[in-house]
């Protein structure tokens, strides 16, 4: 591709559902460095099972150079219980090959998934990133996304009997 050529992003097809299953295993494979707890293989299953469901539902984008997918985007419009003030298009996944990356790419696939959601009538977005994702968490706080909600976790592995509370207050 080159550097100012522009990749194709339009609807996947039900023939794109097992390549982006792969992609979606390396994409789990990354996020463990990230000290993701998602297991990339035990979840192949599932995982082309939500794909095939988003692509059937139209949630699901991909960006082809040459026609090969080079990455993907799934999406969807939250379906929740609570009654909300803004309806909220969810991004539940943003991959693009490492090959690919640094290419506008990623920001096309976004763009693309924000149009339809905003068409679906979302009038914000939600996602995710790894707190120690430095790369993604750029990516996103450069196309305008700020941080909603935070996330905290604690192993309960590596408790010791003064971690949190002093023997005084047992």
């Amino acid at each position: 591709m080159a550097p100012d050529e522009q990749p194709v992003i339009e609807p996947a097809t039900r023939e794109d559902v097992e390549t982006l299953t792969d992609y979606w295993v390396d994409l789990a494979r990354e996020q463990r460095q990230h000290d993701s707890h998602v297991l990339p293989d035990a979840n192949r299953e599932t995982i082309g099972e939500t794909l095939a469901a988003h692509q059937v539902g139209g949630g699901l984008l991909v960006a082809r150079v040459d026609g090969d997918v080079v990455g993907f985007a799934s999406f969807s419009l939250e379906r929740g219980t609570f009654a909300l003030d803004a309806t909220r298009g969810l991004l539940s996944n943003l991959y693009v090959r490492p090959a690919y990356r640094g290419r506008g790419i990623g920001t096309a696939l976004l763009e693309a998934t924000e149009e339809e959601l905003a068409q679906r009538g979302a009038d914000v977005v939600t996602l995710e990133a790894m707190a120690k994702n430095d790369a993604a968490r750029r990516f996103y706080r450069r196309n305008g996304y700020d941080t909603h909600r935070v996330a905290m976790e604690r192993s309960l592995d590596d408790r010791s009997e003064n971690d949190t509370h002093s023997k005084e207050e047992q």
